[in-house]
Protein backbone atom coordinates (compact mmCIF):
# COMPACT_ATOMS: atom_id res chain seq x y z
CA UNK A 1 0.00 0.00 0.00
CA UNK A 2 1.07 3.56 -0.56
CA UNK A 3 2.35 5.25 2.56
CA UNK A 4 1.07 8.80 3.17
CA UNK A 5 3.36 11.61 4.11
CA UNK A 6 3.74 11.60 7.91
CA UNK A 7 3.92 15.40 8.19
CA UNK A 8 0.98 16.25 5.96
CA UNK A 9 -2.64 15.31 5.34
CA UNK A 10 -3.65 11.88 4.11
CA UNK A 11 -5.66 12.03 0.89
CA UNK A 12 -7.30 8.62 1.34
CA UNK A 13 -10.82 8.54 2.82
CA UNK A 14 -11.96 6.96 6.07
CA UNK A 15 -14.43 4.13 5.51
CA UNK A 16 -17.38 4.00 7.91
CA UNK A 17 -19.39 0.77 7.85
CA UNK A 18 -22.99 1.02 9.05
CA UNK A 19 -25.39 3.97 8.60
CA UNK A 20 -27.12 3.74 11.97
CA UNK A 21 -26.68 6.37 14.69
CA UNK A 22 -23.06 5.39 15.39
CA UNK A 23 -21.86 5.31 11.81
CA UNK A 24 -23.78 8.46 10.94
CA UNK A 25 -22.28 10.33 13.90
CA UNK A 26 -18.76 9.24 12.97
CA UNK A 27 -19.25 10.19 9.32
CA UNK A 28 -20.85 13.57 10.09
CA UNK A 29 -18.20 14.47 12.67
CA UNK A 30 -15.42 13.58 10.22
CA UNK A 31 -17.06 15.46 7.37
CA UNK A 32 -17.57 18.64 9.40
CA UNK A 33 -13.82 18.63 10.06
CA UNK A 34 -12.98 18.30 6.39
CA UNK A 35 -11.94 14.63 6.50
CA UNK A 36 -12.85 12.63 3.36
CA UNK A 37 -15.23 9.86 4.35
CA UNK A 38 -17.29 7.12 2.74
CA UNK A 39 -20.32 5.75 4.57
CA UNK A 40 -21.70 2.38 3.42
CA UNK A 41 -24.57 0.22 4.60
CA UNK A 42 -25.67 -3.17 3.29
CA UNK A 43 -29.40 -2.48 3.76
CA UNK A 44 -31.65 -0.85 1.18
CA UNK A 45 -32.77 2.11 3.27
CA UNK A 46 -33.07 3.42 6.83
CA UNK A 47 -34.98 1.21 9.25
CA UNK A 48 -38.43 2.52 10.28
CA UNK A 49 -38.27 0.63 13.61
CA UNK A 50 -38.27 2.92 16.63
CA UNK A 51 -35.74 0.82 18.62
CA UNK A 52 -33.74 3.14 20.93
CA UNK A 53 -35.42 6.33 22.09
CA UNK A 54 -33.80 7.90 25.18
CA UNK A 55 -31.35 10.68 24.35
CA UNK A 56 -29.39 12.19 27.23
CA UNK A 57 -27.99 15.75 27.51
CA UNK A 58 -24.40 14.99 26.51
CA UNK A 59 -25.64 13.26 23.35
CA UNK A 60 -28.04 16.15 22.68
CA UNK A 61 -25.02 18.44 22.96
CA UNK A 62 -23.23 16.40 20.30
CA UNK A 63 -26.28 16.59 18.02
CA UNK A 64 -26.66 20.34 18.53
CA UNK A 65 -23.02 20.74 17.59
CA UNK A 66 -23.95 19.16 14.26
CA UNK A 67 -26.66 21.78 13.73
CA UNK A 68 -29.67 19.76 14.88
CA UNK A 69 -31.14 22.11 17.50
CA UNK A 70 -34.31 22.89 15.54
CA UNK A 71 -34.85 19.21 14.76
CA UNK A 72 -34.46 18.26 18.44
CA UNK A 73 -36.93 20.93 19.53
CA UNK A 74 -39.48 19.68 16.99
CA UNK A 75 -39.17 15.91 17.48
CA UNK A 76 -38.03 15.59 21.11
CA UNK A 77 -40.25 14.99 24.13
CA UNK A 78 -38.64 16.16 27.41
CA UNK A 79 -38.72 13.62 30.25
CA UNK A 80 -39.04 15.29 33.63
CA UNK A 81 -38.72 12.25 35.86
CA UNK A 82 -38.31 8.50 36.24
CA UNK A 83 -41.07 7.20 38.53
CA UNK A 84 -40.35 3.87 40.23
CA UNK A 85 -43.05 1.70 41.79
CA UNK A 86 -42.89 -1.53 43.76
CA UNK A 87 -46.05 -3.15 42.53
CA UNK A 88 -48.31 -0.12 42.38
CA UNK A 89 -46.75 1.57 45.45
CA UNK A 90 -44.48 4.52 44.63
CA UNK A 91 -40.86 3.99 45.69
CA UNK A 92 -39.09 7.08 44.42
CA UNK A 93 -39.21 9.79 41.79
CA UNK A 94 -35.95 10.77 40.08
CA UNK A 95 -36.61 14.34 38.93
CA UNK A 96 -34.33 15.81 36.27
CA UNK A 97 -33.18 19.42 36.20
CA UNK A 98 -32.32 21.54 33.17
CA UNK A 99 -28.80 20.06 32.88
CA UNK A 100 -29.78 16.40 33.32
CA UNK A 101 -33.17 16.16 31.58
CA UNK A 102 -33.28 13.62 28.72
CA UNK A 103 -35.49 13.68 25.67
CA UNK A 104 -37.39 10.89 24.00
CA UNK A 105 -36.37 10.93 20.32
CA UNK A 106 -37.06 7.67 18.51
CA UNK A 107 -34.21 6.14 16.57
CA UNK A 108 -35.57 6.89 13.06
CA UNK A 109 -35.68 10.58 14.01
CA UNK A 110 -32.16 10.42 15.46
CA UNK A 111 -30.94 8.88 12.23
CA UNK A 112 -32.78 11.47 10.15
CA UNK A 113 -31.20 14.41 11.97
CA UNK A 114 -27.78 12.79 11.54
CA UNK A 115 -28.37 12.10 7.84
CA UNK A 116 -29.32 15.74 7.37
CA UNK A 117 -26.13 16.83 9.13
CA UNK A 118 -23.98 14.47 7.06
CA UNK A 119 -25.59 15.72 3.85
CA UNK A 120 -25.09 19.35 4.92
CA UNK A 121 -21.37 18.61 5.28
CA UNK A 122 -21.23 17.19 1.77
CA UNK A 123 -21.63 13.48 2.53
CA UNK A 124 -23.83 10.80 1.03
CA UNK A 125 -24.76 7.28 2.12
CA UNK A 126 -23.99 4.35 -0.16
CA UNK A 127 -26.92 1.99 0.47
CA UNK A 128 -26.86 -1.68 -0.58
CA UNK A 129 -23.07 -1.61 -0.35
CA UNK A 130 -21.60 -4.41 1.74
CA UNK A 131 -18.16 -4.95 3.22
CA UNK A 132 -17.06 -8.48 2.33
CA UNK A 133 -13.32 -8.54 3.13
CA UNK A 134 -10.87 -6.50 5.12
CA UNK A 135 -7.07 -6.54 5.37
CA UNK A 136 -4.52 -4.04 6.58
CA UNK A 137 -0.87 -3.28 7.11
CA UNK A 138 0.74 -0.41 9.05
CA UNK A 139 0.25 1.96 6.11
CA UNK A 140 -3.43 1.48 5.26
CA UNK A 141 -6.52 -0.70 4.96
CA UNK A 142 -7.81 -2.65 1.96
CA UNK A 143 -11.59 -3.14 1.97
CA UNK A 144 -13.56 -5.15 -0.54
CA UNK A 145 -17.03 -3.70 -1.12
CA UNK A 146 -19.93 -5.34 -2.92
CA UNK A 147 -21.97 -2.76 -4.82
CA UNK A 148 -25.76 -2.86 -5.42
CA UNK A 149 -25.28 -4.65 -8.75
CA UNK A 150 -23.25 -7.42 -7.07
CA UNK A 151 -19.84 -6.46 -8.39
CA UNK A 152 -16.94 -6.27 -5.95
CA UNK A 153 -14.06 -3.83 -5.84
CA UNK A 154 -11.11 -3.58 -3.46
CA UNK A 155 -10.19 -0.08 -2.41
CA UNK A 156 -7.65 1.53 -0.11
CA UNK A 157 -8.60 3.56 2.94
CA UNK A 158 -6.68 5.45 5.60
CA UNK A 159 -8.82 3.99 8.41
CA UNK A 160 -12.00 1.97 8.89
CA UNK A 161 -14.69 2.45 11.55
CA UNK A 162 -17.03 -0.45 12.28
CA UNK A 163 -20.38 0.97 13.35
CA UNK A 164 -22.21 -2.04 11.98
CA UNK A 165 -23.93 -3.36 15.10
CA UNK A 166 -23.77 -6.43 17.29
CA UNK A 167 -23.22 -8.78 14.33
CA UNK A 168 -20.40 -6.55 13.05
CA UNK A 169 -18.67 -7.77 9.91
CA UNK A 170 -15.79 -5.45 10.75
CA UNK A 171 -15.30 -7.08 14.15
CA UNK A 172 -15.53 -10.57 12.67
CA UNK A 173 -12.99 -9.65 9.97
CA UNK A 174 -10.57 -8.64 12.71
CA UNK A 175 -11.11 -11.86 14.64
CA UNK A 176 -11.91 -9.85 17.78
CA UNK A 177 -13.69 -11.86 20.46
CA UNK A 178 -17.08 -10.60 21.73
CA UNK A 179 -17.02 -11.64 25.38
CA UNK A 180 -19.98 -11.80 27.73
CA UNK A 181 -23.28 -13.55 28.40
CA UNK A 182 -26.96 -13.54 27.51
CA UNK A 183 -29.84 -13.15 29.99
CA UNK A 184 -32.15 -16.20 30.06
CA UNK A 185 -35.36 -14.16 29.74
CA UNK A 186 -36.80 -12.91 26.48
CA UNK A 187 -37.65 -9.23 26.52
CA UNK A 188 -40.56 -7.49 24.82
CA UNK A 189 -40.87 -4.10 23.17
CA UNK A 190 -44.05 -2.59 21.77
CA UNK A 191 -45.18 0.87 20.67
CA UNK A 192 -48.87 1.40 21.30
CA UNK A 193 -51.61 3.85 22.10
CA UNK A 194 -52.87 3.58 25.68
CA UNK A 195 -56.26 4.54 27.06
CA UNK A 196 -55.89 5.37 30.74
CA UNK A 197 -54.54 7.80 33.32
CA UNK A 198 -50.76 7.89 32.83
CA UNK A 199 -48.50 10.92 33.25
CA UNK A 200 -46.96 11.81 29.88
CA UNK A 201 -43.80 13.64 30.98
CA UNK A 202 -42.39 10.74 33.00
CA UNK A 203 -41.04 7.24 32.44
CA UNK A 204 -42.91 4.75 34.64
CA UNK A 205 -41.26 1.67 36.16
CA UNK A 206 -43.33 -1.06 37.82
CA UNK A 207 -41.40 -3.79 39.64
CA UNK A 208 -44.01 -6.42 40.52
CA UNK A 209 -44.12 -10.03 41.65
CA UNK A 210 -45.19 -10.83 38.10
CA UNK A 211 -42.19 -9.09 36.52
CA UNK A 212 -40.94 -5.70 35.36
CA UNK A 213 -42.95 -3.26 33.26
CA UNK A 214 -41.61 0.04 31.87
CA UNK A 215 -43.85 2.57 30.09
CA UNK A 216 -42.14 5.38 28.15
CA UNK A 217 -44.08 8.27 26.57
CA UNK A 218 -43.48 8.99 22.87
CA UNK A 219 -43.86 12.43 21.28
CA UNK A 220 -46.71 11.26 19.03
CA UNK A 221 -49.00 10.49 21.98
CA UNK A 222 -48.17 6.80 22.14
CA UNK A 223 -46.15 4.79 24.67
CA UNK A 224 -43.28 2.34 24.48
CA UNK A 225 -43.95 -0.82 26.53
CA UNK A 226 -40.96 -2.75 27.80
CA UNK A 227 -41.29 -5.97 29.78
CA UNK A 228 -39.85 -9.47 30.14
CA UNK A 229 -41.32 -12.61 28.66
CA UNK A 230 -40.66 -16.24 29.56
CA UNK A 231 -37.54 -18.03 28.25
CA UNK A 232 -38.14 -19.45 24.80
CA UNK A 233 -40.91 -17.04 23.88
CA UNK A 234 -41.10 -16.54 20.10
CA UNK A 235 -42.09 -13.32 18.27
CA UNK A 236 -45.24 -15.00 16.93
CA UNK A 237 -46.29 -15.76 20.53
CA UNK A 238 -46.61 -12.04 21.23
CA UNK A 239 -50.19 -11.18 20.29
CA UNK A 240 -52.03 -8.02 21.34
CA UNK A 241 -53.96 -10.12 23.86
CA UNK A 242 -50.74 -11.44 25.40
CA UNK A 243 -49.30 -7.91 25.55
CA UNK A 244 -52.47 -6.60 27.22
CA UNK A 245 -52.26 -9.41 29.77
CA UNK A 246 -48.67 -8.39 30.65
CA UNK A 247 -49.77 -4.78 31.15
CA UNK A 248 -52.75 -5.83 33.27
CA UNK A 249 -50.61 -7.98 35.57
CA UNK A 250 -47.54 -5.75 35.79
CA UNK A 251 -48.75 -2.19 35.22
CA UNK A 252 -50.73 0.17 37.47
CA UNK A 253 -54.11 -1.19 36.31
CA UNK A 254 -56.80 0.48 34.30
CA UNK A 255 -54.77 0.75 31.09
CA UNK A 256 -56.17 -0.37 27.74
CA UNK A 257 -53.84 -0.90 24.79
CA UNK A 258 -54.98 -0.27 21.22
CA UNK A 259 -53.46 0.36 17.81
CA UNK A 260 -50.14 -1.40 18.44
CA UNK A 261 -47.82 -0.07 15.71
CA UNK A 262 -44.73 -2.18 16.40
CA UNK A 263 -43.79 -5.06 18.65
CA UNK A 264 -40.87 -7.44 18.94
CA UNK A 265 -39.12 -9.87 21.26
CA UNK A 266 -35.38 -9.98 21.81
CA UNK A 267 -32.67 -11.29 24.08
CA UNK A 268 -30.51 -9.03 26.24
CA UNK A 269 -26.78 -9.51 26.08
CA UNK A 270 -23.96 -8.06 28.14
CA UNK A 271 -20.92 -8.30 25.86
CA UNK A 272 -17.87 -6.27 24.96
CA UNK A 273 -15.14 -6.62 22.37
CA UNK A 274 -11.78 -7.67 23.77
CA UNK A 275 -10.34 -4.55 22.12
CA UNK A 276 -11.84 -1.55 20.33
CA UNK A 277 -8.97 -1.09 17.91
CA UNK A 278 -6.81 -3.29 15.72
CA UNK A 279 -4.24 -1.23 13.81
CA UNK A 280 -6.12 1.18 11.56
CA UNK A 281 -9.54 -0.37 12.19
CA UNK A 282 -11.84 0.74 15.03
CA UNK A 283 -15.06 -0.57 16.57
CA UNK A 284 -17.79 1.66 17.98
CA UNK A 285 -21.28 1.27 19.45
CA UNK A 286 -22.90 -2.17 19.42
CA UNK A 287 -20.00 -3.53 17.37
CA UNK A 288 -17.86 -2.94 20.47
CA UNK A 289 -20.30 -3.41 23.37
CA UNK A 290 -23.94 -4.34 24.01
CA UNK A 291 -25.90 -4.38 27.26
CA UNK A 292 -29.32 -4.19 28.84
CA UNK A 293 -31.45 -1.17 27.86
CA UNK A 294 -31.82 -0.34 31.58
CA UNK A 295 -30.99 3.35 31.97
CA UNK A 296 -31.40 4.01 28.25
CA UNK A 297 -27.67 4.34 27.60
CA UNK A 298 -27.12 2.21 24.48
CA UNK A 299 -27.56 4.72 21.68
CA UNK A 300 -25.88 7.43 23.75
CA UNK A 301 -22.78 5.36 24.44
CA UNK A 302 -22.45 4.48 20.76
CA UNK A 303 -22.85 8.09 19.62
CA UNK A 304 -20.25 9.32 22.09
CA UNK A 305 -17.91 6.50 21.02
CA UNK A 306 -18.10 7.89 17.49
CA UNK A 307 -17.71 11.47 18.69
CA UNK A 308 -14.61 10.56 20.73
CA UNK A 309 -13.01 8.77 17.78
CA UNK A 310 -13.87 11.21 14.98
CA UNK A 311 -12.00 14.27 16.24
CA UNK A 312 -8.88 12.20 16.89
CA UNK A 313 -8.97 10.61 13.45
CA UNK A 314 -9.54 14.02 11.86
CA UNK A 315 -6.48 15.55 13.54
CA UNK A 316 -4.25 12.60 12.69
CA UNK A 317 -5.62 12.37 9.15
CA UNK A 318 -4.74 15.98 8.37
CA UNK A 319 -1.29 15.63 9.94
CA UNK A 320 -1.93 17.99 12.86
CA UNK A 321 -1.50 15.27 15.53
CA UNK A 322 0.71 12.24 15.88
CA UNK A 323 -0.85 8.78 15.34
CA UNK A 324 -0.23 8.00 19.02
CA UNK A 325 -3.32 10.08 19.80
CA UNK A 326 -5.43 7.22 18.42
CA UNK A 327 -4.14 4.91 21.15
CA UNK A 328 -6.39 6.79 23.58
CA UNK A 329 -9.66 5.77 21.91
CA UNK A 330 -9.91 2.19 23.11
CA UNK A 331 -8.71 3.00 26.62
CA UNK A 332 -11.13 5.87 27.09
CA UNK A 333 -14.23 4.34 25.59
CA UNK A 334 -13.72 0.91 27.14
CA UNK A 335 -13.70 2.61 30.54
CA UNK A 336 -17.05 4.27 29.79
CA UNK A 337 -18.59 1.13 28.26
CA UNK A 338 -17.59 -1.00 31.25
CA UNK A 339 -19.32 1.47 33.57
CA UNK A 340 -22.47 1.45 31.45
CA UNK A 341 -22.56 -2.35 31.23
CA UNK A 342 -22.09 -2.65 34.99
CA UNK A 343 -24.82 -0.11 35.78
CA UNK A 344 -27.27 -1.68 33.33
CA UNK A 345 -26.63 -5.13 34.75
CA UNK A 346 -27.17 -3.93 38.34
CA UNK A 347 -30.43 -2.20 37.40
CA UNK A 348 -31.67 -5.16 35.36
CA UNK A 349 -31.05 -7.54 38.26
CA UNK A 350 -32.72 -5.10 40.68
CA UNK A 351 -35.82 -5.10 38.46
CA UNK A 352 -36.04 -8.87 38.53
CA UNK A 353 -35.58 -9.59 42.24
CA UNK A 354 -37.95 -12.28 43.55
CA UNK A 355 -37.22 -12.76 47.28
CA UNK A 356 -39.17 -10.57 49.69
CA UNK A 357 -36.15 -9.44 51.70
CA UNK A 358 -34.34 -8.46 48.51
CA UNK A 359 -37.31 -6.46 47.28
CA UNK A 360 -37.70 -4.74 50.66
CA UNK A 361 -34.00 -3.82 50.72
CA UNK A 362 -34.17 -2.47 47.17
CA UNK A 363 -37.19 -0.32 47.95
CA UNK A 364 -35.72 1.09 51.19
CA UNK A 365 -32.42 1.85 49.43
CA UNK A 366 -34.16 3.66 46.57
CA UNK A 367 -36.25 5.79 48.94
CA UNK A 368 -33.13 6.71 50.91
CA UNK A 369 -31.24 7.62 47.75
CA UNK A 370 -34.04 9.98 46.71
CA UNK A 371 -34.43 11.65 50.11
CA UNK A 372 -30.69 12.05 50.71
CA UNK A 373 -30.08 13.60 47.28
CA UNK A 374 -27.89 10.77 46.01
CA UNK A 375 -29.86 10.57 42.77
CA UNK A 376 -29.57 14.33 42.19
CA UNK A 377 -25.86 14.57 42.97
CA UNK A 378 -24.56 11.39 41.38
CA UNK A 379 -26.98 9.19 39.44
CA UNK A 380 -28.78 11.80 37.30
CA UNK A 381 -25.56 13.54 36.15
CA UNK A 382 -24.09 10.13 35.30
CA UNK A 383 -27.17 9.16 33.28
CA UNK A 384 -26.96 12.52 31.54
CA UNK A 385 -23.42 11.67 30.38
CA UNK A 386 -21.95 14.67 32.17
CA UNK A 387 -19.73 12.80 34.65
CA UNK A 388 -18.19 10.17 32.40
CA UNK A 389 -14.46 10.70 32.60
CA UNK A 390 -11.35 9.33 30.97
CA UNK A 391 -8.24 7.87 32.60
CA UNK A 392 -4.74 9.28 32.15
CA UNK A 393 -3.22 8.29 28.83
CA UNK A 394 -2.15 9.70 25.48
CA UNK A 395 -4.97 12.28 25.46
CA UNK A 396 -5.32 13.01 29.20
CA UNK A 397 -2.54 14.19 31.50
CA UNK A 398 -2.24 12.69 34.95
CA UNK A 399 -4.41 14.43 37.55
CA UNK A 400 -2.05 16.11 40.02
CA UNK A 401 -4.65 18.11 41.96
CA UNK A 402 -4.59 15.78 44.98
CA UNK A 403 -7.44 14.82 47.28
CA UNK A 404 -7.51 18.04 49.31
CA UNK A 405 -7.80 20.38 46.32
CA UNK A 406 -10.37 19.57 43.67
CA UNK A 407 -10.48 22.26 40.95
CA UNK A 408 -13.72 22.99 39.12
CA UNK A 409 -12.15 21.46 36.01
CA UNK A 410 -10.33 18.15 36.31
CA UNK A 411 -8.22 16.30 33.80
CA UNK A 412 -10.22 13.72 31.88
CA UNK A 413 -13.54 15.36 32.79
CA UNK A 414 -15.92 17.42 30.67
CA UNK A 415 -15.27 21.16 30.87
CA UNK A 416 -17.68 22.30 33.57
CA UNK A 417 -18.97 25.51 31.90
CA UNK A 418 -21.83 24.46 29.58
CA UNK A 419 -22.02 27.78 27.74
CA UNK A 420 -18.26 27.94 27.24
CA UNK A 421 -18.22 24.45 25.74
CA UNK A 422 -20.65 25.57 23.04
CA UNK A 423 -18.30 28.38 21.96
CA UNK A 424 -15.09 26.35 21.59
CA UNK A 425 -13.76 25.06 18.27
CA UNK A 426 -14.16 21.38 17.42
CA UNK A 427 -11.22 20.99 15.03
CA UNK A 428 -8.39 21.90 17.42
CA UNK A 429 -7.42 22.13 21.08
CA UNK A 430 -8.17 25.29 23.06
CA UNK A 431 -5.95 26.67 25.81
CA UNK A 432 -8.00 28.72 28.28
CA UNK A 433 -5.60 31.10 30.04
CA UNK A 434 -6.38 33.22 33.08
CA UNK A 435 -4.02 36.21 33.40
CA UNK A 436 -3.78 38.38 36.55
CA UNK A 437 -4.47 42.09 35.87
CA UNK A 438 -0.91 43.07 36.84
CA UNK A 439 0.73 40.20 35.00
CA UNK A 440 2.32 40.13 31.56
CA UNK A 441 1.82 37.58 28.84
CA UNK A 442 4.31 34.79 29.57
CA UNK A 443 6.88 34.19 26.81
CA UNK A 444 6.15 30.47 26.99
CA UNK A 445 2.57 31.20 25.99
CA UNK A 446 3.72 32.90 22.80
CA UNK A 447 6.02 29.95 22.17
CA UNK A 448 3.02 27.61 22.37
CA UNK A 449 1.12 29.43 19.64
CA UNK A 450 4.18 29.53 17.42
CA UNK A 451 5.04 25.87 17.89
CA UNK A 452 1.58 24.30 17.93
CA UNK A 453 -0.37 26.72 15.76
CA UNK A 454 -1.85 23.97 13.61
CA UNK A 455 -3.28 22.24 16.66
CA UNK A 456 -4.07 24.98 19.16
CA UNK A 457 -6.15 28.10 19.76
CA UNK A 458 -5.38 30.26 22.82
CA UNK A 459 -8.08 32.22 24.65
CA UNK A 460 -7.02 34.66 27.36
CA UNK A 461 -9.17 36.29 30.03
CA UNK A 462 -8.44 38.28 33.19
CA UNK A 463 -8.35 36.40 36.47
CA UNK A 464 -7.08 36.56 40.04
CA UNK A 465 -4.15 34.22 39.40
CA UNK A 466 -2.46 32.58 36.47
CA UNK A 467 -3.89 29.30 35.23
CA UNK A 468 -4.06 27.40 31.95
CA UNK A 469 -6.56 24.68 31.04
CA UNK A 470 -5.99 22.68 27.85
CA UNK A 471 -9.34 21.58 26.39
CA UNK A 472 -9.66 18.90 23.72
CA UNK A 473 -11.85 19.28 20.61
CA UNK A 474 -14.51 17.17 22.35
CA UNK A 475 -14.36 19.66 25.24
CA UNK A 476 -12.82 17.34 27.80
CA UNK A 477 -9.91 18.68 29.85
CA UNK A 478 -6.58 17.27 28.65
CA UNK A 479 -4.08 19.01 30.93
CA UNK A 480 -3.67 21.97 33.28
CA UNK A 481 -0.93 24.26 34.53
CA UNK A 482 -0.70 26.93 37.22
CA UNK A 483 2.74 28.35 36.41
CA UNK A 484 3.72 30.69 33.55
CA UNK A 485 6.37 28.18 32.47
CA UNK A 486 3.53 25.97 31.23
CA UNK A 487 5.69 22.88 31.59
CA UNK A 488 2.79 20.44 31.73
CA UNK A 489 0.98 21.98 28.77
CA UNK A 490 4.14 22.01 26.66
CA UNK A 491 4.88 18.42 27.63
CA UNK A 492 1.39 17.20 26.78
CA UNK A 493 1.27 18.92 23.40
CA UNK A 494 4.76 17.68 22.53
CA UNK A 495 3.53 14.12 23.06
CA UNK A 496 0.47 14.69 20.88
CA UNK A 497 2.14 16.54 18.05
CA UNK A 498 5.91 16.59 17.65
CA UNK A 499 6.93 20.01 16.41
CA UNK A 500 8.26 18.68 13.11
CA UNK A 501 4.78 17.63 12.01
CA UNK A 502 3.05 20.94 12.76
CA UNK A 503 2.35 24.12 10.85
CA UNK A 504 3.83 27.29 12.29
CA UNK A 505 0.79 29.51 12.00
CA UNK A 506 -0.31 31.02 15.29
CA UNK A 507 -3.94 31.07 16.42
CA UNK A 508 -4.62 33.19 19.45
CA UNK A 509 -7.42 35.27 20.76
Amino acid sequence: MSKPETSGPDSRPVLVVGAGPVGLTAAAELARRGTPVRLVDKTDAPSPLTKALMVWPRTLEVFRGLGATAYIDKHGLPVHSFRYNSGTDPICDIVFGDRTRPMVIVQPDVEELLREAFTDFGGRIEWRTELTRLSQDPDGVLATLRSPDGTESTEEFAYVIGGDGAGSMVRKSLGVEFKGATYPNVFILADTAIDGDLQRDAVHYYCTKNGIMVLVPLYNGRFRVFTAGPPGMRPEDLTEEVLQDFVDKRGPGGLKLYDVSWQTTFSIHARHAERFRAGRVFLAGDAAHIHSPAGGQGLNTGVTDAHNLAWKLALVHRGAAAPGLLDSYGVERAAVAQGVVKQAEVQTKAWMLAKRWQIALRDVSARFAERSGVFDRFYSPWLAGLTNHYPAGPAVDEDRSGRLRRPSNRNGHLLSDDALRESLPVDRYTLLVSLPPTGTRPPRLTELTETYGGLLTVRSAPGRRFSAVLVRPDHYVAAQDTTPELTRIHGHLATLAPAGSLTKEGHSA
